[in-house]
């Protein structure tokens, strides 16, 4: 079922549902009220009998058709004033409560009598009641009953005519429900099936570029302003996926025409004496280790935000030390040493992305560091505080220091891709820490890596 059909049924049964309560609720008000007219009728017959007034004349007849008086004496149960016919069948009730010697309620209920729907009341009348016929006085020794009916067929004409409409305007409620559920429902989803249009079009066109009308405050101009947002988000994605593509295929270039040029060079090398071969190879080498280092960049950075299977508490301290190692072994052929100093802390996060993102901050460190300097590095309470001596960050770079492939003018003569710092920035955006930079007292560059700290496991052996 369509969703226009299913708002149609939904309005359609929700305008039954309380037109059928509206139509039961007002006939039974409308019964109530007739039968309590009806009860007042029988009421105002018996006043006599109900103030306890004695020789109040009573009569055993019948005015019209169901309406009619008559008393039963407790005795026989029957008719006591003989003078007068027996014009009513004596009830259960009457029998009872002429039995009950004046002490029964006064009752009233609706019967059938030859044929016609009659409302009774039973006044149950007490010892020595007296009365009079037609043409005596009777007095009742043990006391008695006193019938007073009326008929309802007044009463059920009136209530078949309500019945009647009421199901008239159950039905026409139904039938108008339709008609304003298909209106209702042209005129909500007249918005909804442009937006659906508009979804369409950008689907086949592809342009990330456009923007919906972003609408009112309702629920539909919430959707719509959402909607931009997410194309938004896929447009600058879409971008930075190709400058990704544009910026590698850049970088790549330079590595890629030395390899050819060397490789030309090498179909000529029986022409080259023992040294020129192994510069040869050197260079060969040198670049295919910086293309190897450029492909594995390019991965960590299309990588994204994707989750990490071993992410979990890991010691930051212990990555920072091994690194530190690593970048002295580095630094031995310049003079280079590191100055670390280090606390327990434990960190969530992927250990591989970390420690990446940490070895990086280190090699930055050593490459601009000067020959015989000191990098000093401190760890504790999940901070990373990485310090060199070189010529520090120009105001202009620091708000592009952490971009892709962004190479200050500085560092272009230098070894690299720009893609080093690229990846700390997105280590720390991803496992919910932060990385910044900052002129040193001085000279030099600090860099502040930061992750948030967790408790240490209670099994510090599970670790990752």
């Amino acid at each position: 079922m369509t969703f226009r059909g299913r708002l149609v049924l939904a309005t359609t049964a929700a305008v039954l549902v309380v037109v059928i309560m509206g139509s039961v609720a007002t006939y039974l008000v409308a019964y109530n009220s007739l039968i309590g007219s009806a009860d007042a009728n029988l009421a105002g017959v018996a006043q006599p009998v109900l103030t306890d007034q004695t020789n109040v004349q009573i009569h055993n007849v019948c005015n019209y058709p169901g309406a009619c008086t008559q008393v039963v004496y407790n005795v026989d149960g029957g008719v006591t004033n003989p003078d007068d016919p027996q014009v009513l069948p004596v009830s259960p009730q009457a029998a009872r409560s002429a039995a009950s010697q004046g002490k029964a309620p006064n009752l009233y209920f609706s019967t059938t009598v030859n044929g016609i729907e009659i409302r009774e009341l039973v006044v149950a009348l007490p010892l020595g009641y007296s009365y009079r016929g037609n043409n005596n006085y009777w007095q009742l020794d043990t006391g008695g009953a006193l019938q007073v009916t009326t008929p309802l067929t007044g009463v059920n004409q009136e209530l078949r005519h309500l019945a009647f409409a009421l199901w008239i305007i159950v039905i026409g409620g139904v039938a108008i429900a339709v008609v304003l559920g298909l209106a209702v429902g042209r005129t909500a989803l007249r918005p909804l099936n442009s937006l659906t249009e508009t979804v369409e079009e950008l689907a086949e066109t592809t342009d990330m570029s456009k923007r919906l009308d972003p609408g009112g405050p309702d629920e539909l101009g919430r959707l719509r302003r959402a909607f931009n947002r997410l194309l938004v988000a896929l447009d600058t994605s879409r971008e930075s996926q190709r400058q990704l593509v544009l910026d590698a295929s850049h970088e790549l270039r330079t590595p890629l025409t030395s390899l050819r040029t060397n490789m030309e060079v090498a179909r000529r090398l029986e022409e080259l004496d023992p040294e020129e071969r192994e510069v040869l190879i050197s260079d060969v080498t040198t670049q295919m280790d910086e293309l190897v280092a450029l492909v594995g960049d390019m991965a960590e950075l299309a990588r994204g935000e994707q989750p990490e299977l071993t992410a979990g508490p890991i010691r930051l301290d212990m990555i920072v030390l091994e690194a530190a190692d690593v970048a002295t072994t580095h630094g031995r052929s310049r003079g280079v040493t590191f100055d670390v100093q280090v606390a327990p802390t434990w960190v969530s996060g992927s250990s591989a992305r970390i420690e990446r993102a940490v070895d990086n901050l280190l090699d930055n460190a050593l490459k601009w560091g000067p020959d015989g300097g000191v990098v000093e590095v401190a760890c504790s309470q999940g901070i990373l505080i990485v310090r060199d001596h070189g010529p520090g960050v120009d105001e202009s770079d620091v708000a592009h220091i952490f971009d892709r492939f962004y190479r200050a003018p500085s560092a272009r003569s230098r070894p690299g891709s720009g893609l080093g710092l690229a990846i700390v920035a997105q280590v720390a955006r991803d496992e919910g820490g932060s990385v910044n930079v900052y002129r040193a007292d001085g000279g030099g560059a600090v860099f502040r890596f930061s992750l948030p700290e967790v408790a240490a496991p209670d099994n510090p052996d599970d670790e990752d």
